[in-house]
């Protein structure tokens, strides 16, 4: 079984999809990471995030680079939403992707075009949203418990600036699959997020 997460930073994808994949006993794949490590390997090697050839070139990084604590900060994950924006970049790591979604068993795997272009077949399609305010708040939260300095409007002003380069992008922008089912998260707790969640991916599975 194939299972796709799709949504905005700050959402609650990556819960939801690392307890989906527990309850499921499948692989899981936080293919931001992927755009993360291009990030922090355009950064370490101080080349140019805006400029598409610099970007594909950071593509080719160690996969040690995904277990690296440093793909958490705040300004890598800045930098992903700026690299992953080149239509090269997608199509350098699409194939990896792919691979993690088609193996035997099944997987989870939550981004932003999963149920759209990395895995448009799979057996469950779910888009996870909340409000940008909340998203902000949630981010500020672990940001300050990071002990990162960084104001509330900061983070706000960085979701939405994120939320509009990811939907407008032209090569898999962020949008619901057409099939995909609607999880917003604005005022559900952790553990009535993953609960429906579960309920959503049930529903599919003896719908099909």
């Amino acid at each position: 079984m194939i299972i796709a997460v799709d949504g905005p930073a700050a959402s609650g994808k990556g819960t939801i999809s690392k307890a989906l994949a527990k309850h499921y006993h499948l692989p899981h794949l936080d293919t931001g990471l992927l755009y993360r490590a291009v990030a922090h390997t355009v950064q370490r090697l101080e080349l140019d995030p805006t400029r598409e050839a610099d970007a594909v070139a950071a593509c080719d990084f160690d996969e040690l680079t995904l277990a690296d604590p440093a793909l958490r900060d705040d300004e890598i994950g800045k930098l992903a939403s700026v690299v992953s924006a080149h239509p090269l970049v997608r199509a350098a790591l699409l194939q990896r992707q792919k691979r993690f979604a088609n193996q035997e068993g099944g997987a989870v795997l939550d981004g932003r075009d999963i149920g759209t272009v990395i895995a448009p077949a799979a057996d469950a399609k779910l888009f996870v949203r909340a409000t940008p305010t909340i998203r902000a708040r949630r981010r500020h939260a672990e940001l300050q418990a990071r002990g990162a300095p960084t104001t509330f409007d900061q983070v706000l002003a960085d979701i939405r600036a994120r939320d509009q380069r990811d939907s407008s992008r032209s090569t898999a922008p962020l949008v619901p699959a057409p099939d995909a089912a609607l999880l917003d998260t604005s005022f559900l707790s952790i553990e009535a997020s993953v609960e429906k969640a579960i309920a959503l991916v049930e529903a599919r599975r003896h719908k099909s």
